[in-house]
This record gives C-alpha cells, structure tokens and sequence, in this order.
C-alpha cells in the first residue's frame, strides 16, 4: 500500500483567507481548524487491514462521535450492529463476495477490470460495523414529508463523523454497500421495517492511501469542484468566489 503525502492544511487554509488574524468570533484555533481539515483531506476509503484491535474506550469515542450527527427532526435513525463472531464474519463476507460477482456480471466489459480490485476487509478488520435503519420510521414527518430519505441522509451523517473521527484517532474505515440488503437483514435477525445501509470495516492499517483507491487504480477520479457547483439555475456555473 502507498503512504499517504504530507497534506498541508495550513495552506490550505491561507487559500481560503481562514488563518487571517482577525476572524469570526466563533471560530476554532489555528491548529484546531488545521486538524478538522486533515482529517476531512486524508479519510480514505480503505480496504486493506492488518488485523489487531480496536480500544474499547476508543470506539467508544468513535461511536459517539456517530451519534452526535446532525439528524433532521431530531429523529437519530442510526442503529449500529458490532460484528464480532468469526462465524457471523464469514457470513457477512459471503454475502458480499456474492454481490461482488453479480456486480461485476452487471458491468459488462468491465467485469475482469473489477473483479481483480480488493472491494473489503470483513474478516481482516478489527472491527465491523453495521449500520441500519430502524423500523417505525413512518412516524418521524418532521422533515421527511416531501423529503423521506432524509433518514438516509441523516445516518451518512453519523457514518462521516465515524469516518472522520477514526482518522483522527489513526484507524482507518472503509464504507461496503457490496450486498443484498434482504439477505444481511435476515443474516442479522434484523425487525421487519429495518434496513441494513452500510457495512463498514475499522481498525488500523500499515499505511494510508495517498488518494482515493478507485482513483489510484484508473478506476475514476475526482472530479473538479468547479463542474459541482452552479449558480442561480442548474448547469450555470458559478462565479469564483471572491474575499473582496
């Protein structure tokens, strides 16, 4: 595995005008906002794992920082399921490897080109988490009465303040949706209503990814912010933001 390039968030932050000595009033410290920046810059979705453990306390933390995830109408839809016995693991693993095949099927002239890229970490990694849905989410109107999937929404929140906060603490995450949800939520002896959104493997690792694997492997690459962000109408590109 490559090891991540030195991310400089110092300058990144003199581009944006932030580390100037007069600023909000509410505004982290120099270092403090150079570390928030770090984290959201190096977090990789990763696939490789080098086994060990993870603290009890720190995903503890980890957890919590999940949980404290902005969620619309208050509704905290977030449910996690440790994955801990080896059988369950295996169980997990082959649902995903089934997905993995059909996947590959469903690409066409792609299939060989995926088939030959690493896709998880379910037995190599630490920890593993699922994140689900609850049932009885109907209830919640707040928020999601034209706009249902906000439950959706709200969880990805958590899983990004996971993601975030492990690459903080050093560990590494990777996010699988490699899988029939049906069949995970059967494995899981998941309530009817529930859902199973995400599966995703934690713990430490040798090295980083210096970028984004799908990119490292000339399967995509980042697109330029430039093309995501349009002004008063959709296609009508914005105008470079100004610190005048």
């Amino acid at each position: 595995m490559r090891s991540t390039r030195a991310f400089r968030p110092s300058a990144a932050l003199k581009t944006d005008g932030m580390n100037a000595p007069a600023g909000p009033s509410h505004a982290f410290s120099l270092p403090e906002r150079e570390g928030v920046y770090r984290a959201i810059h190096e977090r990789r979705d990763m696939r490789h794992f080098s086994g060990g453990s993870v603290a009890d306390d720190l995903l503890q933390r980890l957890l919590s920082a999940a949980h404290h995830a902005p969620s619309v109408g208050f509704m905290q839809p977030w449910r996690f399921i440790r994955v801990r016995s080896q059988s369950m693991r295996e169980g997990v693993h082959a649902l995903v490897e089934q997905e993995r095949v059909l996947t590959a099927q469903a690409l066409g002239e792609r299939e060989d080109e995926f088939m030959k890229l690493k896709v998880q970490g379910v037995i190599d990694a630490a920890e593993v988490l699922v994140v689900a849905l609850p049932p009885g989410r109907e209830a919640h109107v707040f928020g999601r009465r034209t706009l249902p999937e906000m439950d959706l929404a709200s969880s990805a929140c958590a899983i990004q303040n996971l993601w975030l906060a492990a690459r903080a603490e050093g560990l590494v995450m990777g996010w699988l949706s490699i899988f029939c949800p049906l069949q995970l939520a059967r494995l899981l002896q998941m309530p009817e209503g529930s859902r199973p959104i995400a599966i995703l493997c934690l713990g430490p690792v040798q090295a980083f990814y210096d970028q984004p694997m799908l990119q490292a492997e000339k399967w995509a690459s980042r697109a330029a912010l430039s093309d995501m962000v349009f002004e008063d109408r959709w296609g009508q590109n914005a105008q470079p933001v100004s610190n005048a």
